[in-house]
């Protein structure tokens, strides 16, 4: 799961290289996000997935907070910000993230956090998470590039 979030950067980068702001303010499906907010959208939940990864570690089951990430994605900066200033975000965050979590001990991804929504959650359980986050994201972008022919 480490690897999936060392290469996320990567792939989201590659998902919209090239794209026109056209493109990028085209939602991948009818009420959907636009791969510009998708980019934005990551950044926010990936520090927000850092930083509750950092308390785990460092607090003893912290409670963790939600955001709504639907009113998150609708604010000017993630409507309207170039893709290149939350893919820069996103390559920083996961390249400090990827270097703490290599430098555990395995047993430490059994340290929880308090998900007020979702209840208890491992450190483990954040990783699998978000490497299927940003997998699952990148591909709304790439899927919609696929069937638009860009």
């Amino acid at each position: 799961m480490i690897q999936a979030i060392a290469v996320t950067p990567a792939a989201l980068a590659a998902s919209v290289k090239g794209l026109t702001d056209a493109q990028l303010d085209t939602p991948y499906r009818d009420g959907g996000w636009t791969p510009r907010q998708i980019v934005h959208h990551i950044a926010d939940s990936h520090m927000n997935a850092y930083i509750r990864f950092k308390l785990g570690m460092t607090e003893d089951n912290p409670t963790i907070k939600p955001y709504d990430e639907k009113k998150w994605s609708d604010t000017i900066d993630a409507a309207k910000a170039p893709a290149e200033l939350s893919l820069a975000i996103v390559d920083g965050v996961h390249q400090r993230w990827v270097q703490f979590m290599k430098s555990l001990d395995a047993a430490v991804f059994g340290r929880t956090v308090q998900h007020p929504e979702r209840g208890p959650m491992t450190l483990s359980d954040l990783v699998q998470l978000y490497a299927w986050h940003g997998k699952h994201h990148t591909a709304h972008i790439t899927g919609l590039r696929q069937r638009m022919g860009w």
